[in-house]
């Protein structure tokens, strides 16, 4: 069938942005933080653009469309599990699954409650704690607790509906790191880069009524499956491999936000 005919993917069709660079991801600060946190080498930002509007509603029907676009095929990146290099997917996706990640934080001020409630010193160090694991992670600190440990006392200092921002995703997600991860001791690093990422992801504009700023972009936390089972964004599920489809309707831009789980690069 050519394409354009009826019966096509939701007509959307896709391009790669290759002469977008996420600044986020390759400053020297971040590239060393990455790497103390065992992420550097597995973690990475991609842009491509489409070219019908955006409706939430049919985000089925987009990552789909996605999935199957020939020029999303030989360009979009993962990380082989045997080789530990990056390779394009090679293999056809049967079915998806795009959840829906609320995205709604203009302000850092979101994460303040951590110093209120003594899990973060005034002087950005944070609280240490007995050593306890949350297979597969080791909880040594009052940070990891509040990520971490459902019964702990400090576990409601964020709401359920807070844990599904994306702005807490992609903390949480730098706060736990790679197989190696070695922690850091105050905040400042994991908001700041926190900031960053987040920053260079999700657009935002100005509201022309209110004069307010708001966000405008749609995020989805992606699964792909072949006839084999999940095939991307890995075949290992784990809590710290993922990819985010952060989807701006005004430029008609996806950005994709890929981590696989492992060993990052040392040197």
């Amino acid at each position: 069938m050519a394409a354009g005919e009826p019966g096509d993917l939701g007509g959307y069709y896709f391009r790669y942005l290759p002469q977008k660079t996420f600044q986020s991801l390759s400053t020297p600060e971040t590239t060393s933080r990455l790497r103390q946190w065992s992420m550097l080498g597995r973690i990475k930002a991609q842009a491509f653009g489409f070219d019908q509007t955006f409706q939430a509603y049919r985000k089925d029907d987009f990552v789909m469309a996605f999935f199957k676009d020939p020029n999303v095929i030989p360009n979009l990146k993962l990380l082989s599990e045997s080789s530990g290099q990056w390779i394009t997917l090679g293999t056809e996706v049967k079915k998806i699954e795009a959840i829906n990640v609320p995205c709604t934080q203009l302000s850092m001020s979101f994460f303040d409650r951590l110093y209120d409630e003594d899990i973060v010193r005034d002087n950005g160090h944070i609280v240490k704690c007995l050593d306890s694991f949350c297979d597969p992670f080791l909880i040594s600190d009052e940070l990891r607790k509040v990520l971490l440990a459902e019964d702990s006392e400090k576990y409601e200092v964020f709401s359920q509906p807070d844990r599904e921002e994306f702005l807490f995703c992609l903390f949480k997600h730098l706060c736990l790191g790679g197989a190696l991860c070695q922690y850091e001791d105050v905040l400042d690093p994991y908001l700041e880069t926190t900031k960053l990422i987040y920053k260079d992801l999700v657009s935002v504009r100005k509201d022309p009524q209110t004069k307010k700023i708001q966000i405008i972009s749609s995020v989805f936390k992606v699964t792909a499956y072949d006839s084999a089972g999940v095939c991307y964004p890995s075949a290992k599920s784990h809590e710290q491999t993922f990819s985010y489809f952060v989807v701006d309707r005004v430029k008609r831009h996806v950005h994709v936000f890929y981590h696989c789980y492992g060993v990052g690069e040392m040197s």
